[in-house]
């Protein structure tokens, strides 16, 4: 048989879309070659010059991805899930999710948030990432830098930005752990860290194939963190920050909603039920959160 897995063309994602093929194989005694990776280029990755909350958001991740699908080009989607757009296609289903990897940011240019230089120029493409760096550091200034891996760094090391921030899952996965300081004390985007994979709704056998790969635990904290996304009506402008962790009887849900300058905030947390917690716990932070927090998340 041949099984044909749809990606990105970046190195992080080729790199993820091994660990998914690898997976298969492993858990299906397939031949190594049985996996056919697809590359398919996105919007997201031809356009490098605009923020993606100004072109179309993180369906320019996910269209072209998903039209193969739906042809039938491909069986199934590799896709990191922070960069999946909250509603989905009812076509399209998540599958399963490989074991979640480290969820922290990790600081590039310096040894701390506190080191850096008085008006320091960090770049970054996420609402998120600027809104806690100003809240922290209001002196700061924020550059857009979009980009894969490599493409950042190269802008770095240029000296276009002093600083930036990075997702350690994806530093990691390239072969990067020592690139960085890991930021502790920042909670990272929803599903930071997940790898998913897609699969069309009807497609009964392609899903239990890939669900043979499932790790519970990572996608119960993804769908309660994406729960609370789809609560908040969050968009691509909206700063918000989420991390769910498995408890005994459930998942327990920590969030914050940022302002766009970071001067107005709200956090919270919540234990419950992985299918409930976030519509929960999103109740909670629009009933307590600044007018200019609130008029963000109003979809």
């Amino acid at each position: 048989m041949r099984f044909r897995l749809g990606t990105r063309g970046s190195p992080l994602a080729l790199t993820q879309a091994a660990m998914v093929a690898e997976a298969l194989a492993a858990a299906h005694g397939w031949p190594t070659d049985t996996v056919e990776t697809v590359v398919i280029r996105t919007t997201g990755d031809r356009v490098q010059d605009r923020a993606l909350a100004e072109i179309g958001g993180k369906a320019l991740w996910t269209k072209e991805l998903d039209r193969a699908l739906l042809a039938g080009e491909v069986d199934a989607c590799v896709h990191s899930m922070k960069d999946v757009e909250t509603v989905r296609p009812d076509a399209i289903a998540i599958a399963a999710a490989l074991p979640r990897a480290d969820v922290r940011d990790r600081l590039i240019g310096a040894a701390s948030i506190a080191d850096l230089p008085h008006g320091a120029r960090i770049g970054t493409s996420s609402p998120r990432r600027a809104a806690q760096l100003r809240r922290r550091r209001p002196d700061l200034r924020v550059a857009l830098l979009r980009g894969n891996v490599d493409t950042r760094l190269a802008k770095l090391a240029a000296g276009e930005v002093d600083a930036t921030l990075l997702a350690a899952a994806g530093l990691d996965r390239l072969g990067r752990d020592g690139v960085g300081t890991p930021v502790d004390d920042m909670l990272p985007a929803p599903a930071q860290g997940a790898v998913g994979v897609e699969a069309r709704a009807d497609d009964a056998a392609t899903r239990a194939l890939v669900a043979a790969i499932d790790h519970a635990p990572t996608s119960a904290c993804v769908r309660a963190e994406r729960g609370l996304l789809a609560a908040l009506r969050a968009g691509c402008h909206s700063p918000v920050a989420a991390l769910a962790t498995v408890t005994d009887d459930g998942v327990r849900l920590r969030a914050e909603l940022l302002s766009e300058d970071g001067a107005a905030h709200v956090a919270g947390e919540l234990a419950g039920d992985h299918r409930a917690v976030g519509a929960l716990l999103a109740a909670d932070l629009l009933a307590r959160a600044p007018a200019a927090v609130r008029h963000l998340f109003d979809g």
